[in-house]
């Protein structure tokens, strides 16, 4: 017996327009669902209910239109919803309210999407593991001892214990890809500027971008159709998509040229051997279906790590906190936060023209494929607390460098970046590779991780975590 979380977004969609369910039945289904199992989880840091039902109620009266009509997708707590408490995954914006929506939002909203709630974020989106002082640790739900990630931890950990059909993420660093990884997802960090960050959120460095995070290629690129728009005053606009995305997973892609690499550029990384195993194992995938693959040499050296790291200790700079509420940021966004208001401007923009040429060189390199195969992250998921407990917040952020060694590279060069959930471990754990693209070439992305789901049998197979059958 099929329950309403085991349809795809789309199908339920579907379920919509047919009159088989309604809008307020799919709503309710995840709402209690959210009520019985997300303690034991920590997807979510704000659950609307009220608002949702009334959302899905005037959905119902509606006329359904649209790939995703009346299926609830929730938001990350570092987008702003107009009227509902967002965190910024920090204690010190525990009372705060946003005044307005993001435009990402104001688009699923158009689209008929309902909202559940806000899911956890780390404080300020910096860290590759959800644990904040404003909601419970996100737990994988393959392993609830284990991180989904970060720092779109909640979402990814929502959408694999079936808390949601799909979701909205971020990513700037890896942060969809991440948790996609840990959390055994899809996921889709889009070129850079393929979608605005309006109204509010500057783009300055043009490194994070919204995304989807989904159990399917379909329902991924059928939320990137909808939050895909940009605004006036944006600072960066993505080549012209050709196509609608999920018209592109509905397509085969031809026979393609794939580079791939497992080297990482953080020195003193190793690779876990499951790790290993995984981007094995999708490469053989991949040759199977016909593609050609070649080994290359990694397009970025160590030398990008420190400026990158520069940018990094900036950013955690960019929310203002009260003076009488810095005791209550964490140590690692203190720690952050004190090296990245010691950085001198032209120290900044030094570090970001070496990012810039690094990423010239890199491109005349990742450009003469169609793709390019990595791992997505150096280990299975880490334990809860594997990053803060016992150690300093300077050796947890080199055991974040280590972890996420590679995903950040295409947060520097713009380019387009999945997350293909095609391995599990001996132990049940999610072990995911990266497929990168060229400029505007999600397309080509989508349609090639299609064809890679299709030939599994779709990528979670019979398996289910615990949680997802309660």
């Amino acid at each position: 017996m099929a329950y309403i979380h085991d349809l795809t977004a789309i199908e339920q969609a579907e379920a919509v327009r047919r009159r088989e369910i309604s809008p307020v039945e799919i709503a309710e289904h995840y709402l209690d669902r959210i009520e019985r199992l997300d303690p034991q989880v920590g997807a979510y840091v704000t659950v609307a209910r009220d608002r949702a039902i009334e959302q899905a109620r005037a959905l119902e009266q509606g006329t359904p239109e649209g790939e995703l009509y009346g299926v609830p997708i929730p938001i990350k707590d570092l987008n702003l919803v107009k009227d509902v408490p967002i965190h910024f995954g920090s204690a010190t914006y525990a009372d705060f309210v946003a005044p307005v929506d993001d435009t990402v939002v104001e688009r699923l909203r158009g689209a008929g999407t309902v909202m559940l709630g806000k899911t956890a974020t780390p404080e300020f989106g910096l860290p590759c593991y959800t644990e904040t002082a404003v909601s419970p640790p996100t737990r994988t739900p393959w392993d609830l001892t284990r991180s989904a990630g970060g720092s779109s931890g909640g979402a990814a950990a929502a959408v694999a214990a079936g808390l949601a059909p799909a979701a909205q993420g971020s990513d700037g660093a890896g942060s969809i890809r991440i948790p996609s990884s840990v959390c055994g997802l899809f996921g889709i960090k889009p070129t850079r500027g393929r979608i605005s960050w309006a109204p509010i959120i500057p783009d300055l460095a043009g490194m994070s971008t919204n995304g989807p995070i989904a159990r399917t290629v379909a329902d991924a690129a059928a939320l990137l159709d909808v939050m895909t728009h940009n605004s006036p005053g944006d600072l960066f606009l993505a080549p012209p998509r050709e196509g609608a995305f999920l018209e592109a997973a509905r397509r085969e892609p031809g026979r393609l040229r794939i580079a791939r690499y497992a080297q990482p550029v953080v020195p003193g990384t190793e690779l876990d051997p499951a790790v290993l195993a995984a981007y094995e194992e999708a490469a053989k995938t991949l040759a199977s279906l016909g593609h050609e693959i070649v080994d290359i040499d990694p397009p970025f050296a160590a030398a990008v790590v420190e400026p990158f790291t520069t940018l990094w200790f900036t950013f955690a700079c960019m929310h203002p906190v009260a003076l009488d509420r810095q005791d209550l940021l964490r140590p690692m966004t203190a720690w952050l936060r004190e090296r990245g208001f010691a950085v001198p401007a032209p120290s900044f923009l030094q570090a970001q023209a070496a990012l810039q040429l690094a990423t010239r060189t890199a491109l005349i390199v990742t450009d003469a494929y169609d793709a390019v195969l990595t791992p997505t992250v150096t280990q299975p998921p880490r334990p809860v607390g594997w990053f803060e407990e016992g150690i300093t917040p300077e050796e947890g952020f080199e055991r974040m460098k280590r972890f996420a060694a590679f995903p950040a590279i295409y947060n520097v060069t713009g380019q387009p970046a999945v997350n293909l959930p095609l391995y599990w471990d001996e132990r049940g754990l999610p072990i995911g590779v990266m497929l990168a693209g060229r400029i505007g070439g999600e397309n080509t992305l989508i349609s090639l991780s299609a064809q890679v789901e299709a030939a599994r049998g779709g990528f979670w197979g019979d398996r289910r975590p615990e949680v997802w059958e309660a």
